[in-house]
């Protein structure tokens, strides 16, 4: 096997080795608790714990002081379109004195890999959206829900959601092993954000919609496009998605973008702060790529040390590692 093929293939094995679990699932859907008042002081209490979340069955649910569970929790097992699903309890408890100003929380929580997000839908009063979090496990309900304390929850979830979906964190690294860096990879950035802030913000308030199977099927098709176009890039003769890639980008952004507004549709709107909600998400999901592209950035640079043809060989096996991991994607979602 002569040198250049080595290089190649650790770095292909390298890659595949961070991603492992990607093939499993492509995000890390986050918890969910519901509380949802039926009746005055009557509450209807839903609890969504992921399989890949990291939560065991000692993981349970802390109801504010004065609330006590009634009848039977019941148990089902939903499989999720995009994940390995998740198991979601339900029961009834009774609040007299309500929840404002009572905590809430999970106990057993200290060891999951991700977040909690935690609606409360009183009568007569706006939806409430809190974050739990490994750290921070209880949080208190606030009398009123409060625009900044609306913004930091969402401005969290859409950075834990774009860090924990594999596939948006693999187009974008492709992205930036295709175009090097520079003003190009910041071109085509910016307009991936506008497309699927578009179709983010145009999917949730229900203006037009698509199915999500087929989707999350295309949004794999993109990353496989991707690494197809890094491997065969050639210097000499620029490709379409390097003559013009922020066109390239915008187009997928769209795409992605829906896949995005799948799971800000599991989390739920806060009524009377939607607008905010919103550009917080976005914003969330922005300072995630960031965060992606630098990283990427500095790991090519460090790269780039290495005498040749080791960083030109370990692009091209970054790339291969990026079109596996997507092709796998592309068949389960196409097949599943």
């Amino acid at each position: 096997m002569t040198p250049a093929r080595r290089w190649a293939l650790v770095a292909a094995a390298l890659f595949l080795g961070i991603f492992a679990g990607a093939a499993r699932a492509d995000t890390l859907r986050p918890g969910y608790i519901q509380l949802a008042e039926r009746a005055p002081g009557q509450w209807d209490v839903v609890f969504r714990a992921p399989v890949m979340g990291g939560m065991t069955p000692a993981t349970r649910v802390e109801l504010p002081a004065g609330c006590t569970a009634q009848g039977p929790v019941a148990r089902t097992f939903d499989r999720g379109a995009q994940d390995a699903g998740s198991v979601v309890s339900t029961w009834s408890a009774a609040c007299p004195r309500g929840v404002a100003g009572g905590r809430i929380g999970l106990a057993g929580f200290e060891t999951s890999r991700t977040d909690v997000l935690v609606r409360i839908s009183a009568l007569g009063r706006p939806v409430e959206a809190l974050r739990l979090t490994a750290a921070a496990p209880s949080v208190e309900i606030p009398a009123r829900p409060g625009r900044w304390q609306v913004a930091l929850t969402y401005l969290g979830a859409g950075t834990a959601h774009i860090l924990a979906g594999y596939d948006h964190v693999l187009f974008v690294v492709a992205l930036v092993l295709l175009l090097g860096g520079g003003w190009r990879v910041a071109q085509a950035v910016t307009a991936f954000t506008l497309a699927h802030s578009i179709t983010l913000a145009g999917t949730t308030l229900g203006a037009f919609s698509l199915p999500q199977r087929p989707v999350e099927a295309v949004i794999a098709l993109s990353i496989v496009f991707l690494a197809v176009e890094v491997v065969k890039r050639d210097p000499a003769a620029p490709r379409l998605s390097e003559r013009i890639p922020w066109a390239v980008a915008f187009v997928f952004g769209l795409l992605h973008g829906f896949g995005l507004a799948g799971a800000l549709r599991e989390l739920g709107l806060p009524q009377g702060e939607v607008p905010m909600a919103l550009l917080s998400f976005n914003l969330g999901v922005e300072a995630g790529q960031l965060a992606i592209v630098a990283v990427t950035l500095a790991i090519l640079a460090l790269v780039r040390r290495l005498r040749e043809p080791a960083p030109r060989l370990a692009t091209t096996g970054g790339a291969y590692a990026i079109g596996i991991v997507a092709s796998a994607w592309l068949f389960a979602r196409t097949l599943g």
